[in-house]
């Protein structure tokens, strides 16, 4: 037996890890799937301890016994959302429908709850919301990594992979080398509704001797009899389209980009087609994942709205916006770096040199977006260079602290921000020499000393970072915005992607995400899985006065999971969470409908995971002309410094009407606004004691209207 698989045995609780290990319990044996290959060992050579966690197996394989044994119990552990019993999970894979079954596969990582050895994990599912896990489908091998992809129904057999007069299920994916760090796209088979799967011995179908080339999505297109690829030039900023006739020999027909976001790669794209909704019109979505630089920062999702002829994708004029110009408010200034040396500011190592820098230094690519003439460069004799930087102590004044930053993005160049010598605030580049306005909400260490440090531990690529122009506020600054159209405006929905096959006679498009974000997915607080998938949603086209615009909504399968029902006639906020508390309306499983009135000024809105040193807000803030989630009191908040937060998005009405439709699970909130023109996605991992709900608003009273509440029963028990 493998050693690591050994190590994984005796790590967990008895039979927990025999799920993600793929055991199959049958006919006195129990067969591993592992590595492409099936060991079968009897049950006497296991051993009693052994044969216990094979026989929990068997239950795990039927679904609901998950919580019986005791599983799916632990904090923050998703009751409606998918999550794998253990282990680390990131992007779905390959969505499709066939025969009755929703499939999800997805990034998985078999030997620990960190990101590596990337693997498909699978589940299925008859409505979207309960799911059955199955065996790994397609495990890392012969120094291959599997990363993410898509899969399709091949229904006329064009690869010739079918048997018995059955369509094939065929994979593709992009095959990772470590070695050389060359990614390429792969295919794999399947002649019994996924269960199993054969690499085409082919492999791989398209290789551009690229490191930056992968997620392919796969659809047939009718028109032209052929199928298409969609795959992103990640660095590059650019989508490819491929065709083919069978699956295995692909011809390059188009490229988009770069367009809209690219502070960040391109990944995991996703082209369909949808009706515009009251109108006989239809356009294409194309849907481009980008990290980091999204709208709530770090990973997150754009999109394209046009015409695909089975070549070209060509955008419409209105899905191209106008970038926002940077804005960065007057206030006191900590340091502007103007002078030949740091003065009163003490540095380590070599990284930073004597002094300020006057723009670039040696080979650097050009440095812009500073102020003045000098700035913080830890680019002194290159990147191999390391070192700190860090101010005397100063008092916190006002509200908010901008500065200018840029760099490189990891964690070992950055600019923290300590408070009685803790790390409260962390700020890095985003792999860019250009410097962009950033900002930290303050006013929790108001009037409090405090002292800021740059770090550069750092010693390959992008390991330096530039700072520049760092001052108090009263408002934040916000860097230029850049011409995109985002798809959630929270942090936490990344790698979206929709099923295929889903039946003419349903009609839908559907499809969920990954509810984390890299800068942070790897330090949640949960134990002994990490990350979830989002809920189900439904997405459609919308007409709106600032063009054709993305819309979603929960699917409906999720009212099979709603409990008992309260309503709320309607009323002031007062009166709302007086009923609230008759009815002992609190808890972490729980969905919302209400429609907040019109009103001219001031901050509503709603408050969960609440006590009395903690809350996630929900809210509409009326003359900023926005609706917004505010986690940074939300619990733990402290196990990443880029976790706390608050994300905004432009309300078309700000004075008017807002309706809402919230779904909060045990550690996090998803938010559609306005019949999901506008979508947050977040985490928060409050206390256990943290469960009650509040509405708030102005003096002058928010008005709620026709509250509706369900408790929601769980999908493991």
């Amino acid at each position: 037996m493998d050693n690591r698989l050994k190590l994984e045995l005796t790590k967990h609780r008895l039979g927990r890890l025999t799920l993600h290990l793929g055991c199959l319990v049958k006919g006195g044996k129990i067969a591993w799937h592992m590595n492409g290959m099936v060991r079968e060992l009897t049950p006497r050579s296991w051993g009693r301890r052994r044969l216990l966690a094979a026989t929990f197996a068997l239950g795990l394989m039927v679904g609901p016994q998950v919580a019986e044994a005791g599983y799916y119990d632990e904090p923050f552990r998703p009751q409606f959302h998918f999550t794998p019993p253990n282990n680390w999970m990131n992007d779905p894979n390959g969505l499709v429908y066939y025969e009755g079954e929703y499939h999800l596969f997805y990034q998985y990582n078999p030997f620990g709850n960190t990101w590596g050895h990337m693997s498909w994990g699978h589940a299925v599912s008859p409505d979207m919301v309960h799911w059955k896990q199955l065996p790994l489908a397609l495990p890392e091998a012969d120094g291959v990594m599997i990363f993410s992809g898509s899969a399709v129904v091949d229904w006329n057999n064009t690869s010739g992979f079918g048997k018995d007069g059955k369509p094939p299920m065929i994979a593709i994916y992009t095959g990772y080398h470590p070695a050389d760090n060359f990614q390429y796209e792969c295919i794999a088979y399947s002649n019994d509704r996924g269960r199993t799967w054969t690499k085409y011995a082919g492999n791989p179908v398209i290789n551009l001797n690229s490191t930056d080339f992968r997620d392919p999505k796969v659809q047939w297109y009718g028109p032209t009899k052929q199928w298409i690829m969609t795959v992103s030039l990640s660095a590059q900023h650019k989508v490819c389209f491929y065709g083919s006739t069978n699956l295995k020999d692909w011809t390059l027909l188009s490229q988009f980009g770069p367009a809209g976001g690219t502070s960040g790669v391109w990944e995991c794209p996703d082209l369909f087609q949808l009706p515009v909704q009251g109108t006989a019109e239809k356009r294409w979505v194309l849907a481009v994942n980008m990290n980091p630089g999204s709208i709530a920062g770090g990973s997150g999702g754009q999109y394209f709205i046009g015409q695909f002829d089975g070549t070209n994708f060509t955008a419409d004029a209105d899905s191209l916006i106008k970038p926002i110009p940077a804005f960065a408010p007057p206030g006191r200034v900590i340091a502007d770096f103007e002078s030949p040396d740091y003065g009163d500011w003490k540095t380590t190592g070599d990284a930073f040199g004597p002094g300020p820098a006057q723009g670039r230094l040696g080979d650097q690519n050009p440095v812009d977006g500073y102020l003045g003439h000098g700035l913080v460069n830890s680019y002194y004799h290159g990147d191999a260079t390391t070192g700190t930087l860090t101010s005397p102590a100063f008092e916190i004044t006002n509200p908010f602290l901008n500065f200018l930053i840029g760099g490189g993005s990891q964690k070992e160049t950055r600019m923290d921000l300590l408070v009685d010598g803790k790390v409260v605030r962390t700020a890095s580049g985003s792999d860019a020499e250009r410097l962009d306005w950033h900002s930290w909400d303050v006013s929790d260490f108001q009037h409090q000393q405090a002292v800021l440090q740059i770090v550069d531990n750092a010693t390959g690529g992008w390991g330096h970072i530039n700072v520049d122009q760092i001052m108090l506020a009263d408002t934040p600054a916000h860097p230029a915005a850049e011409s995109a159209l985002w798809f959630d405006y929270g942090p936490d929905y990344y790698a979206a992607v929709s099923w295929g096959d889903v039946p003419k006679s349903d009609g839908r498009r559907l499809w969920l995400g990954w509810m984390s974000n890299w800068e942070y997915g790897g330090d949640v607080p949960t134990s002994p899985w990490r990350s979830a998938m989002s809920i189900p949603r439904q997405v459609g086209l919308r007409q709106t006065s600032e063009g054709i615009r993305l819309v979603q909504k929960p699917v409906g399968e999720l009212h099979s999971l709603r409990a008992r029902l309260f309503d709320f006639a309607g009323g002031q906020a007062p009166a709302a969470n007086e009923w609230i508390e008759q009815n002992q309306i609190e808890g972490n499983r729980l969905e919302f409908e209400f429609t907040l009135e019109p009103q001219s000024s001031g901050v509503e809105g709603l408050k969960v995971f609440k006590s009395a040193n903690q809350e996630t807000v929900i809210g509409v803030d009326r003359e900023r002309g926005t609706v917004f989630v505010d986690r940074t009191r939300s619990g733990n908040v402290g196990f990443n410094p880029k976790f706390s937060g608050r994300y905004d998005a432009p309300l078309l009405d700000p004075k008017g009407a807002v309706n809402f439709h919230v779904f909060v699970d045990a550690c996090s909130a998803e938010v559609f606004v306005n019949d999901g023109e506008k979508v947050f996605t977040v985490l928060a991992f409050p206390s256990e004691h943290s469960r009650d709900v509040e509405f708030f608003g102005p003096d002058n009273g928010a008005r709620i209207n026709a509250l509706k509440v369900w408790k929601l029963r769980s999908i493991w028990k």
